[in-house]
């Protein structure tokens, strides 16, 4: 049954995409509820198939000939965040597009991207891989740049540039595999890698492999694009964006290659580690001196993604499965806090920090997710960032990496810091005369800080062995267990 469901993960997202802008010539507006019902109904299938397996050939064609879907737990958990955020975003959306023209071809893109993540979350066919890639890159450009102001249009052509840069890599990598190879079949790659040895062109197609996937995770130093693209972007945008987005098409993606594919060698994970520790610390130290709200939160995103590569770079099954949890951990609390910035500006129609203060006592609800959300990223328990960051730090310990885990305490130390510095100026403090008369943000948006503050708060509970076997374990076997099996079930 959850096989036959597979292709719907495409084609309701794709299908209403291509409908929502012929019906957005009408005097009625259906954006807005067709794409929350879009997105709730792909909720509704991505939790019925949480922990389930199967495979979809497309047409019917048999593999490695056609287009192959499969789903397993970690694709399941993928499909899950990639909805729920999703369905958050499109309902905070609803009143966020009220200073913005083109609302039907918004979700147009919008939803265009949500098909693209879905892609790249079941195919297993690196090709199609990268077509499902571009879907969603492609769309999350002209979302970035939405607003069409000179900053926003100058961040959406340099991420244009920078992403397009690492899609090339990611093309000139798929064809030098096929060349050596002769098939772009994920699970029938990884066993003629497994049986025949790496020559220099492997190695080089690798190399390409990484720095593209790099660039689209945002790891220092792949990382100049996002610091401008996820202030530019609107709201629901850079919730997405940093919330599932650079996750899907680069940590995801990465993680699949590495351990399904190529079967992660100590050298690929020595890389790994590197590259997570020096977004980890460097993401951390850009991030504190920033006083635009928006821009702080975007740095932060790097060191965030920093703790996920850092936890697969471990390549044990505990560092594994704790990279898994911050990833999704990461993508309820990092959204929460772009629509709580977003709120903010909706309202004062500034993102400076320095303009800001007392918020408060005119914006509770706003100001009670931004302060869940801070404490979450921060690691502050009994937060879900907490638990995942916690073990994070067990899987260093465990294997001999005392340095890090300790790198990792201090910088979660330093994100505490800096997010008290943002509840202090931005939602503590005196009422500035200017903000008097200010209210709190529509009920739409609202109801979307409700859901993740309560995701946030729910998490947590992915800690208890029941259910961190059932969703967290079972996800971080796919990738331990090494090279895909021909059927491609994994």
């Amino acid at each position: 049954m959850s096989s036959s469901l597979l292709p719907y993960f495409l084609m309701i997202p794709a299908g209403l995409g291509f409908l929502i802008p012929l019906l957005g010539r009408s005097r009625i507006r259906p954006a807005d509820t067709l794409a929350a019902l879009g997105t709730g109904l792909l909720l509704a299938l991505s939790l019925f198939t949480l922990g389930k397996t199967g495979k979809h050939l497309v047409g019917g064609w048999p593999q490695p000939i056609g287009i192959t879907l499969a789903l397993d737990p970690l694709s399941s958990l993928m499909l899950t965040l990639i909805a729920g955020l999703g369905l958050c975003a499109s309902i905070f959306s609803i009143r966020a597009l009220d200073r913005h023209t083109g609302r039907s071809h918004y979700y147009s893109l919008f939803l265009l991207m949500i098909a693209g993540m879905n892609g790249v979350a079941l195919t297993r066919d690196l090709f199609n891989l990268y077509v499902f890639l571009e879907l969603a890159s492609i769309s999350s450009y002209a979302l970035v740049a939405f607003s069409a102001e000179a900053e926003d249009l100058e961040a959406g052509f340099k991420y244009a540039i920078l992403s397009g840069l690492g899609s090339i890599f990611i093309l000139l990598g798929i064809a030098v595999v096929y060349l050596c190879y002769g098939t772009v079949n994920l699970p029938q790659l990884a066993e003629r890698l497994a049986l025949a040895p790496a020559g220099e062109l492997i190695n080089f197609s690798l190399i390409l492999l990484l720095a593209g996937f790099c660039i689209k995770a945002g790891l220092i130093p792949f990382h100049f694009w996002l610091p401008d693209a996820h202030p530019a972007a609107p709201a629901p945008v850079s919730a997405m964006l940093s919330g599932i987005l650079i996750k899907a098409l680069g940590l995801y993606a990465l993680a699949r290659l590495l351990f399904n594919v190529y079967d992660l060698s100590p050298g690929l994970g020595r890389l790994l580690l590197g590259l997570g520790a020096l977004s980890m610390i460097g993401g951390v130290l850009l991030a504190i001196g920033q006083n635009d709200f928006k821009r702080m939160l975007a740095y932060h995103s790097i060191s965030q993604i920093g703790y996920i590569a850092l936890a697969f770079g471990l390549g044990t099954p505990l560092g594994i499965m704790a990279g898994i949890y911050h990833l999704v951990n990461h993508a309820a609390f990092k959204s929460l806090l772009f629509l709580s910035a977003g709120a903010v500006e909706y309202r004062t129609g500034t993102r400076d920090l320095n303009e800001l203060g007392g918020l408060r006592a005119r914006m509770p609800v706003t100001s009670a997710a931004s302060l869940v959300g801070s404490l979450s990223i921060a690691g502050v328990p009994p937060l879900n960032g907490f638990f995942s960051k916690l073990l994070i730090i067990f899987a260093c310990v465990q294997a001999g990496r005392q340095g890090l885990a300790a790198a990792a305490v201090i910088v979660s130390i330093l994100t505490l810091a800096s997010f008290m510095k943002v509840q202090r100026a931005a939602f503590f403090g005196p009422l500035k005369d200017k903000w008097t008369g200010l209210k709190e943000v529509p009920f739409s948006m609202q109801l979307s800080l409700f859901l993740l503050m309560a995701a946030c708060l729910a998490l947590s509970l992915l800690v208890l062995p029941g259910l961190r076997e059932q969703f967290l374990n079972s996800a971080q076997a796919v990738l331990s267990a090494g090279i895909m099996p021909a059927g491609g079930s994994r």
